[in-house]
């Protein structure tokens, strides 16, 4: 649940998806494949936007898709229930129940784990062939000159910090090591309560990548500034970005 309230921002990352779909595509999505999809928080926003709407999450660890079904597909009608689809896979075997869809969204940098460049490649292979044949691909990224920087960040939520520990970078590898910690007024911090060991891609890798998996289009939404050297939520097609401390940005793949 910390997680949720600190990280996820479900509606904003559907809003984009349901907005740029229609832009690109010239018809709204209806189905989604939510890939590494956890508690399937985004799946669960997707079927309450619209009745026609229906949503497949895919993920290999069972007992956060049983949370997921305990704590957000029970706030859903029995009717929205009835249009979500969980499946307890790896994103590359997800068999016919995964295919067919109008986009997959593989979010919170999650395919950062896939640290071989062929291994990525492969999976946006798979991920293209499960698309419908106007389907879209959306992910997002972080980088920046901070994005390498061993450090740590805390923000403040609602009842608790919320801690970015970037540990460790190798360079050559683009391996990095990053934890998320929660600290509270009263009690112990929750240390680690989560760990990554992924691949940092820059933007060229990805983009490059997705080419060579055949998507027609790769499009990267740059995030605008608000003013005071950070982002202002809204992002715009764009061909140059600038060279920030960090930036998150979304890409977006065109069968």
């Amino acid at each position: 649940m910390l997680y949720q309230m600190a990280v996820q921002n479900p509606e904003s990352e559907i809003d984009f998806v349901d907005r740029t779909f229609k832009r690109v595509r010239g018809r709204a999505a209806s189905v989604i494949r939510e890939d590494f999809c956890g508690t399937a928080y985004s799946s669960c926003a997707w079927v309450r936007r619209r009745k026609t709407n229906r949503a497949i999450g895919v993920d290999l660890h069972l007992p956060t898709l049983r949370w997921g079904e305990r704590h957000n597909l029970s706030t859903l009608t029995e009717e929205q229930r009835s249009r979500v689809t969980l499946l307890h896979r790896d994103v590359m075997k997800v068999g016919g129940e995964g295919r067919g869809v109008d986009a997959v969204l593989a979010m919170n940098f999650s395919w950062f784990y896939m640290t071989e460049r062929r291994a990525l490649v492969a999976y946006f292979k798979s991920v293209r062939e499960s698309l419908v044949d106007d389907g879209v691909l959306f992910m997002d990224i972080y980088g920046g000159y901070e994005a390498t920087k061993e450090q740590v960040e805390k923000r403040r939520e609602r009842g608790f910090k919320y801690v970015w520990d970037q540990a460790k970078y190798d360079p050559i590898s683009g391996m990095q090591t990053a934890h998320i910690h929660f600290e509270f007024k009263r009690g112990p911090a929750m240390k680690r309560a989560f760990t990554y060991i992924w691949r940092l891609y820059s933007l060229p890798e990805v983009r490059d990548a997705l080419m060579d998996a055949d998507f027609k289009r790769v499009t990267v939404y740059w995030e605008g500034d608000d003013g005071k050297g950070g982002g202002n939520g809204v992002f715009r097609p764009a061909t140059r970005g600038e060279s920030c401390a960090s930036f998150v940005s979304y890409v977006v793949a065109e069968k």
